[in-house]
């Protein structure tokens, strides 16, 4: 189907609820999209240091109806404008992931509509063909709360990973930082607003991995350093607090450019010349420092660096929506009785990532 496609996209596989209507115009343009409605459950989850499953599935039940009617006033489209139905069948919280593919699939059946059963770190990987009409193959780093992997993009439903995290996710270190350093939820962000006023240089935190082998990463021993540190320092005072979050996100900025810099290398076997970009995505590539780090080691081996909006760096039904289109434009479609996956890898032949940290 090379003709312009129209999908509702939704999205529940954690903390934020949401609805999107995108259009693919055609092939190796980008996409226009036409609403994203979110719901962040952020003030939900906060007093709690973290997602707490019951409470997001239940906002996702709560919230995600009158997402869906928002999206669609907000695109100025009904539902005979609609191609397909897109939703997140996992990986994610099972609670949430079943909200969301229990009503796409039941609007797709009422509707007469074909169903797109989307996994969500595919919905990641395309982003930048949405937003910059990336022909594949390229280079990825997708790093997020529950995911740290490297991967060749070789096309729809084709991955090839070349690293992943053998313990704890970027994202999921950085929260537990956050809530070590008593600097509130989500971690990521309250980390880097941190990071502003400290010196980075003020504590030699451990890089691990760098300079071995290899795309793995390990985030577990930095964690506890940070922990190690914050104890042996006492009562924190907010210059303290800036310093230990400079130095932990210059440690993790490190890392990401050493894991992406052996993985250029390793890829320019795959990717040939004038295809060669370094793509970002993930909710921690909205921040700025690790933007910076890894632009320079992408300019270094040759890449182009691309990294969506910060607005679609987290989980948004836009991604959902489009990762759709691209699916119904090859012909590939879902059963209704698909059900949800708590983990789903995109690579299902890469062996099996190690660590509880480790979600696919």
């Amino acid at each position: 189907m090379n003709g312009p496609l129209t999908i509702l996209g939704i999205e529940t596989s954690c903390d934020e609820t949401a609805a999107a209507v995108v259009r693919r115009v055609g092939p190796d343009r980008p996409g226009e999209i036409l609403s994203n409605a979110v719901f962040s459950q952020i003030e939900e989850h906060a007093p709690f240091g973290g997602v707490v499953p019951e409470i997001a599935a239940r906002a996702h039940v709560e919230h995600l109806d009158g997402l869906i009617s928002r999206a669609m006033k907000d695109a100025k489209v009904g539902w005979d404008d609609l191609d397909g139905i897109a939703a997140t069948a996992g990986p994610g919280l099972i609670g949430g992931v079943i909200v969301g593919l229990m009503t796409a699939k039941g609007l797709a059946a009422a509707r007469g509509l074909p169903f797109m059963a989307v996994n969500h770190l595919e919905g990641h990987a395309l982003t930048a063909r949405m937003t910059d009409a990336l022909p594949f193959p390229y280079l990825l780093l997708l790093v997020s709360g529950g995911h740290s992997q490297l991967l060749v993009v070789e096309g729809i439903g084709r991955y090839r990973r070349l690293g992943t995290t053998i313990d704890d996710a970027v994202g999921e270190a950085f929260d537990k930082v956050a809530k070590l350093l008593g600097l509130g939820y989500p971690g990521g962000p309250a980390v880097e607003r941190a990071a502003q006023d400290g010196d980075a240089t003020r504590f030699p935190l451990p890089r691990p991995m760098t300079g071995r082998p290899g795309c793995d990463f390990s985030f577990s021993g930095l964690k506890t350093a940070v922990r190690q540190l914050s104890d042996g320092l006492g009562t924190l005072s907010e210059q303290d607090k800036a310093d230990i979050a400079a130095s932990f996100q210059a440690a993790v900025a490190d890392v990401l450019g050493d894991r992406c810099e052996n993985a250029m290398a390793l890829a320019s076997d795959i990717i040939p010349p004038g295809h060669r970009r370094l793509v970002v995505a993930g909710g921690v590539a909205a921040n700025m420092l690790l933007r910076e780090r890894l632009m320079v080691s992408a300019h270094a081996f040759g890449y182009e660096f691309v990294v969506p909006p910060l607005k679609l760096c987290t989980d948004t039904g836009a991604m959902i929506a489009w990762a759709g289109a691209e699916r119904l434009a090859l012909g590939l479609t879902d059963p209704i009785d698909t059900g949800p996956r708590a983990r789903w890898p995109l690579d299902p032949d890469a062996a099996p990532a190690r660590g509880a940290g480790v979600k696919a």
